[in-house]
């Protein structure tokens, strides 16, 4: 697979089938597709969201009525048709407009952004598409997004603040939130970031002058900086807490990574407090959308009008504190999708819940690498393309294509078109051999990958299996 050129909810539909051999997929097609027709060639048969159905949640610090669908304003399209996180083109307005428009039609009052997004260029493009409807018809989110330790002093913080009112075209901000706390550095750097400088009191004034009107926090990695905050719930009060949830996290991500907290304890901690939970990562970064087609064809026998994308959303939708969950929409047709799970959401019964979590068990089985493909590792200063590795090797285990026992008939076949796939899908200079084990990326990681060491298990992967085509 080309990186970027084919749809990730896509692809296992339209290669994992009989009529469609993996080597023809690594080795083969000189013509790339259109990332954007095979979407549209996906949902051709998609029916239209109904409005007036959207499923609210009241948050009950403020009363608001809160759409259950979030719009992650991380991913927008820019003119090149990729998303605004990986593409340096220019930011397509239009299409985000038309976007926010259709949101907003269809119930979606809570759009998400950061100073961090869309390298840069979430707000503005956010505030110029949101500035166009009625104030009190939406809600914005946005974040402290100082993770450069430039950022850290008070007056650089406030500065982040102040531009973000700027950029969003606002006088106030309904959500506001400590960004990532506990995504590197634990307590020590939590502190440097917001207690040192006095940033957690200045934003506790800004909620007491009415500037914030929610005030909260989203949580990567460190427990003890989670644990810590909530402990302090008397002292901050806290409006709301972002966490990641879905129904492979719920009781398998310490599993799948010793550094992360299962999402049925962060939840649980929230729901003993009354805090409301927003969701981000209900797909995980979009795995639960691009599943193992074995998986997805248990999912259609249950329901075949339903997505994979659709069951995940409706897991997180079921849970009752949860206040929004949110997806970050490049394209409108993800965008219906997700609406169709939530106008208006039909909870899951508490035999479909067991059946996700038995599919969590068998995707815990295949021992992937837990990358969202969020690119917060990115740049690797040493030109790697981290995230574009781990989802060309995922893809491979994920199908069974990965050349791993010997006594396979077909292992020569797969050898060769992992490695002929893996050099047409990352540059030679971008790859795991190029790794020099500088962990710069490692606090970045909203899933705490110990990245270094995945590249040199690659990169030993790799080695071994040219050596053997040498003999």
């Amino acid at each position: 697979m080309v990186k970027n050129k084919i749809n990730r909810r896509k692809f296992l539909e339209l290669f994992s089938t009989a009529t469609a051999s993996t080597a023809a997929l690594l080795t083969g097609c000189k013509q790339k597709p259109n990332e954007q027709q095979l979407i549209e060639d996906e949902y051709k048969t998609q029916i239209e969201p109904p409005t007036n159905k959207m499923t609210y949640r009241i948050n009950p610090n403020t009363n608001d009525k809160v759409s259950l669908l979030g719009y992650g304003m991380m991913r927008l399209p820019t003119t090149d048709g990729k998303a605004g996180r990986e593409s340096r083109a220019p930011l397509d307005q239009e299409a985000i407009n038309h976007l926010v428009d259709y949101a907003i039609e269809h119930g979606v009052n809570y759009f998400d952004t950061s100073p961090a997004y869309c390298q840069g260029r979430s707000e503005a493009a956010t505030g110029i598409a949101l500035h166009r409807h009625p104030r009190e018809s939406y809600f914005i989110a946005t974040k402290m997004s100082n993770f450069a330790p430039a950022t850290f002093p008070h007056d650089e913080s406030v500065r982040l603040f102040q531009n973000s009112l700027k950029n969003l075209q606002v006088d106030y901000l309904d959500y506001y939130l400590l960004h990532g706390i506990g995504m590197g550095g634990g307590m020590e750097v939590f502190n440097a970031r917001f207690i040192d400088n006095g940033i957690l009191d200045y934003l506790l004034e800004q909620r007491k002058a009415g500037k914030i009107r929610n005030l909260g926090f989203s949580y990567h990695g460190d427990i003890k900086v989670f644990d810590f905050l909530l402990e302090n719930h008397d002292k901050y009060h806290w409006d709301f807490v972002q966490i990641e949830m879905n129904y492979l996290d719920w009781r398998h991500a310490h599993e799948i990574n010793e550094r992360n907290t299962n999402a049925e304890y962060l939840y649980g901690e929230l729901l003993k407090r009354n805090i409301p939970a927003v969701i981000m990562e209900p797909l995980l970064g979009g795995r639960l959308s691009n599943i193992p087609q074995y998986i997805v064809a248990e999912m259609k026998q249950r329901n075949p009008e339903r997505s994979a994308a659709s069951w995940a959303f409706r897991y997180v939708g079921s849970k009752p504190n949860v206040l929004t969950a949110l997806s970050g929409m490049t394209y409108m047709e993800h965008l219906k999708d997700n609406l169709l799970s939530y106008c208006p959401l039909k909870p899951l019964t508490d035999e479909e819940e067991n059946f996700l979590y038995d599919i969590a068990r068998k995707l815990v089985g295949l021992q992937t690498i837990p990358c969202n493909d969020c690119k917060y590792c990115m740049p690797c200063p040493y030109g790697l393309d981290i995230p574009g590795i781990f989802v060309y090797y995922n893809k491979c285990k994920n199908e069974g294509t990965l050349p791993q026992d010997t006594e396979d008939k077909v292992y020569a076949k797969l050898r060769r078109n992992y490695l002929l796939g893996m050099d047409r899908s990352i540059p030679k200079l971008r790859q795991a051999n190029h790794c020099v084990g500088c962990k710069q990326c490692e606090p970045h990681c909203p899933q705490n990958i110990r990245i270094p060491d995945e590249m040199q298990k690659i990169d030993a992967q790799i080695e071994t299996l040219k050596q053997e085509m040498l003999k």
